[in-house]
């Protein structure tokens, strides 16, 4: 592994990201959001790298993606340098929770040469470790893959 998911981004750049995700899920431990923070760094860039797999994040992981997503010049610069814009896509869907995406996609990113962080991995209503702000669980049909544009979109609720 020649580099870790938080040197792929600016000192900044990550402490930024931390921050939001602090923001959003108050009380909740700085370690953790920086846990949270690098399994996003490191899902994205798997994602960039191959986008012909379709992946998709636990819900845990999606927090920190979903703060990554509002640093958009941070975001598009890393997915531009690792090969191609990683959508997001939202869906939650608890009850179509497949637990088959989520090692398909840890299994990509330790294929990248990353470490997975297990514990951030848990299904969808298992808040053991840690509570979530995030309110996507995606699942085969809203399955993320880098894309010139987005896809038709899945399960989004009516407003």
């Amino acid at each position: 592994m020649s580099s870790t998911p938080r040197s792929l981004v600016s000192e900044a750049t990550f402490d930024s990201v931390v921050s939001t995700v602090l923001d959003n899920n108050a009380g909740m431990a700085v370690n953790m959001a920086e846990r949270i923070v690098t399994e996003a760094i490191a899902f994205v860039v798997t994602g960039a790298r191959t986008p012909r797999l379709a992946m998709a994040p636990s819900r845990t992981v999606d927090e920190g993606w979903h703060a990554f997503i509002v640093h958009t010049e941070a975001y598009a610069e890393l997915c531009a340098r690792e090969g191609a814009f990683v959508h997001h896509s939202p869906g939650f869907d608890p009850e179509n929770f497949d637990p088959d995406i989520l090692e398909q996609t840890q299994d990509a990113i330790r294929a990248a040469g990353f470490k997975v962080d297990p514990e951030l991995w848990r299904p969808p209503t298992d808040d053991s470790i840690v509570s979530v702000a995030a309110n996507c669980q995606h699942a085969p049909s809203c399955t993320i893959r880098p894309m010139p544009k987005p896809e038709k979109p899945c399960n989004k609720p009516s407003v």
